[in-house]
């Protein structure tokens, strides 16, 4: 892979009429590279590829910061020599310099120094996923994010709307990507989840009735952050922000640079490989393993994939209507006819939309089917 540099030193020496072997002569590189990029237009930037390598110290980070941790609690400093020795004992086959470089970039002396648990593993295997959405208003599109809680394995699609249908198909897909369902979904308070915080008593909040449908289709519980308190969902907040600035205005760039526009096409084809080979094969920050590896111990304690969601039965339409005591034209909906119609998406089952009111008869209450 040639520089950008390069690149434009054969450009310029093209246009100045000197042969691609005198090229490849003076810049110590094959005729066939120089042909190669010959043939790329004006202004072409080369793809670095920044797939992280995987080293050999990385399945012995996690005990390397646990004797750190141990370390600093003891109040003692430990040498890396001995560092090397008890991974030595453990199979670790790379040199002391190595082991010493990839200590440094993941600054684990001075995180055991900062941090009280330099790996965390706050939620138990399976448990919980944070969902959250992330605009970009100048692209026309936002992203759905889910992050899983143990693994910090995530999964993006971008999607030009926030609609409740378009939460439940990115679930879906994520479900898929991560090999199941974990039992608990956090959420802030966004409309499609949640309607009225405490509705029905404290703690007890109106859940948008299409979204807690498919939740129980899938079997997992809806759990809702409190107002203004980000932190909760701290996890998907922080690959929010990695997202948006190692990934999308990266890419936003790169495409602008060749006369071509972000859109959703190419947004949700691009960053499938990043989340593939880039977001979580990386050493994470918190836990010092791949979120992928991570994932092969999550699986086993996942739910199983939900069968297809065929939208929110009748049963369930006119159960909320009747609790919920929804009232049509001044009218009580204690008299309902349902039509036959596509029952896939019921938002926010607005009554108005969904039923007919039969003209009121004395002490009636069947329900008649269209």
């Amino acid at each position: 892979m040639l520089k950008k540099g390069d690149v434009k030193m054969i450009k310029k020496f093209l246009k100045e009429g000197m042969s691609k072997s005198a090229i490849a002569r003076k810049l110590g590189i094959s005729r066939e590279t120089v042909r190669r990029y010959a043939l790329k237009p004006d202004g072409y930037v080369p793809v670095i590829d920044k797939t992280p390598v995987e080293t050999t110290v990385d399945e012995y980070l996690p005990h390397i910061a646990k004797m750190l941790d141990t370390a600093e609690k003891e109040k003692v400093h430990i040498p890396t020599t001995v560092i090397f020795q008890d991974i030595q004992a453990m199979g670790y086959q790379g040199s002391l310099r190595w082991l010493q470089q990839m200590m440094q970039r993941h600054e684990l002396r001075q995180r055991a120094k900062d941090e009280d648990e330099l790996v965390r593993f706050e939620t138990d295997a399976g448990k919980q996923f944070q969902v959250d959405w992330i605009e970009f208003p100048k692209d026309g599109l936002s992203a759905f994010v889910a992050t899983m809680g143990y693994s910090r394995v995530s999964y993006v699609q971008y999607v030009t709307d926030e609609k409740v249908e378009t939460l439940i198909e990115c679930h879906l897909n994520a479900f898929k990507y991560f090999g199941g369902v974990p039992k608990e979904g956090l959420y802030d308070n966004m409309k499609t989840v949640i309607i009225k915080r405490n509705e029905y008593g404290y703690g007890k909040h109106k859940l948008n009735p299409l979204f807690e449908d498919f939740a129980k289709h899938c079997g997992f519980k809806i759990k809702v952050c409190k107002p203004y308190t980000p932190k909760t969902k701290g996890k998907v907040e922080r690959f929010n922000h990695y997202l948006r600035y190692s990934f999308h205005n990266g890419l936003k760039v790169k495409l602008a640079m060749r006369n071509y526009k972000l859109n959703l096409e190419n947004a949700n084809a691009e960053v499938l490989k990043w989340l593939d080979n880039r977001a979580n094969k990386r050493i994470h920050s918190t836990t010092l393993q791949q979120p992928f590896k991570l994932l092969v111990e999550e699986q086993p304690h996942l739910l199983p994939q939900p069968k297809p969601y065929n939208g929110i039965h009748p049963k369930i339409v006119v159960d909320n209507i009747l609790k919920h005591g929804y009232i049509v034209n001044n009218r009580p909906a204690n008299l309902i006819a349902i039509p036959n119609r596509d029952l896939q998406s019921y938002d926010s089952l607005i009554p108005a939309t969904l039923i007919t009111i039969i003209p009121a008869i004395e002490n009636a209450g069947a329900l008649v089917w269209s």
